[in-house]
């Protein structure tokens, strides 16, 4: 997926300023310029879309750049794409084989029933709260 994002440029003095206008409160800043500025927008892209998830919320479909710059709301920012991993809202189940020792395995299991899980549900739950 690619978020169009608005960079407010830093000098000696000041960060990069990066605001995500398409995901409400998802906002980053870089002090080395505008690479670093795209790469800090990706992760907290990244960290906002897990959260969402994790509370249950709707992930927003990007908007084109043509139309954000139509508001105004960040003339004289500079306009960049921050591309993150189509995999981090794809709930296509997938099969995995994993290998662990037989006493991990084992307490794994004993875990996950005490939880009220699979074996897999327990891992992803494991997975997203940590």
């Amino acid at each position: 997926m690619k978020y169009p994002i608005a960079i407010e440029p830093g000098n000696d003095t000041t960060a990069w300023s990066v605001v995500v206008p398409d995901l409400p409160g998802c906002f980053s800043a870089a002090d080395d310029g505008l690479d670093e500025a795209i790469e800090n927008a990706k992760e907290s892209i990244a960290l906002w879309i897990e959260e969402a998830i994790s509370n249950g919320e709707t992930i927003p479909k990007p908007s084109s750049i043509t139309d954000l710059q139509k508001s105004c709301e960040y003339d004289g920012w500079v306009w960049a794409v921050a591309e993150v991993d189509p995999a981090l809202v794809d709930d296509t189940i997938e099969r995995i084989n994993i290998t662990l020792p037989r006493r991990i395995l084992t307490l794994l299991d004993r875990r996950a029933k005490a939880a009220g899980e699979s074996r897999s549900g327990y891992i992803a739950h494991l997975a997203m709260t940590s």
